[in-house]
């Protein structure tokens, strides 16, 4: 039950992103919603809703919004993250990420390769960042941080 079952990305006003950031988008949300782990942490001896869990993630006022509705589309919980934590590993994340779509291109697989395993690097980063700001709100598994890092980078793309 500790799961998210729905994710919606609010990029409304956002500018249309390019081919491989849709194509990084679907596939985050189709390997998150088959595989992930989400539970809301207790705070103040208030109940906790056990989940599971749709989730609506959005950046407004330089914030990356959480909200979250349990099964029955009911509030279950929202948090506000600064984005300050995140926005050098998005930049370097975005800058790897040119670097391997010109790579597969035109270089040989020992090169992609290095590439890619860089890239690898920075998105565990990115996801260590995330669960880190996360601590005492939500807690998440690697594999869920790492994909939820990939929206928060769509997100950060139009924004």
């Amino acid at each position: 039950m500790t799961r998210i079952i729905e994710i919606n990305l609010d990029d409304a006003g956002l500018p249309a992103p390019t081919p491989e950031i849709e194509q990084e988008r679907k596939v985050a949300i189709f390997d998150l919603l088959e595989d992930n782990s989400f539970a809301l942490t207790a705070r103040d001896d208030r109940a906790v809703p056990p989940g599971p869990f749709r989730l609506q993630l959005s950046i407004r006022d330089r914030r990356l919004v959480f909200d979250l509705q349990d099964q029955d589309h009911e509030e279950a919980g929202a948090f506000h993250l600064s984005l300050g934590p995140f926005r050098q590993v998005v930049k370097d994340y975005f800058q790897i990420c040119e670097s391997y779509f010109d790579a597969v291109k035109s270089l040989p697989p020992s090169q992609i390769e290095t590439i890619d395993m860089a890239r690898r690097g920075i998105h565990n980063e990115g996801a260590r960042v995330l669960q880190e700001r996360l601590e005492g709100k939500a807690e998440v598994d690697i594999d869920t941080a790492r994909r939820l890092f990939t929206l928060i980078c769509v997100l950060h793309f139009g924004g």
